[in-house]
């Protein structure tokens, strides 16, 4: 198990949160991830890192899997200005993560609490929801009252939008 892994996993055991663990190869694309998610009962989601034009502000977005929305409109919806997909180097320094690992609980490693999360307000609906915890070899599933415990915890700030 990896070091990105097991910190994601203590900081949810510290929390008292519950979830459940899935170990499978690397997926680091949602199509090679499809036939891993057939086996794993939570609504998955898209990741998303983004810089805005200076390179200041840094946004975390996430909406279901299924969903695909272009940039130009993404920009329009977040109402954020021009924006562009941060580099490898930003995901490391933002979020402890490497491209095909992207995940809200890289928000762990953001101790300014720099990171902006837009998540989609239909996942509001979700019982359960997946994603990688900063590593594409396992997924880890919670409840969403769980999410909003670990979101609440980084202290981040975040909001609820209507992408679609």
């Amino acid at each position: 198990m990896s070091v990105a892994i097991s910190q994601v996993k203590e900081k949810l055991k510290l929390l008292g949160i519950d979830f459940g663990e899935f170990y499978h190869e690397p997926i680091p694309t949602i199509d090679d991830a499809l036939p891993v998610w057939k086996e794993i009962d939570a609504t998955h989601c898209k990741n998303l890192f983004f810089r805005n034009h200076k390179g200041n502000r840094h946004y975390l977005v996430i909406f279901h899997y299924l969903q695909s929305l272009g940039i130009h409109e993404l920009e329009q919806r977040l109402k954020q200005g021009k924006l562009s997909f941060a580099s490898e180097e930003r995901m490391m320094k933002y979020l402890g993560v490497k491209p095909g690992s992207v995940s809200p609980f890289g928000l762990i490693n953001d101790e300014a609490h720099h990171v902006h999360l837009f998540i989609d307000k239909n996942l509001m609906q979700t019982k359960r929801i997946s994603f990688h915890p900063n590593d594409n070899s396992a997924t880890f599933v919670l409840s969403m009252e769980g999410f909003m415990e670990f979101l609440n915890h980084t202290r981040n700030s975040y909001e609820f939008i209507d992408l679609y």
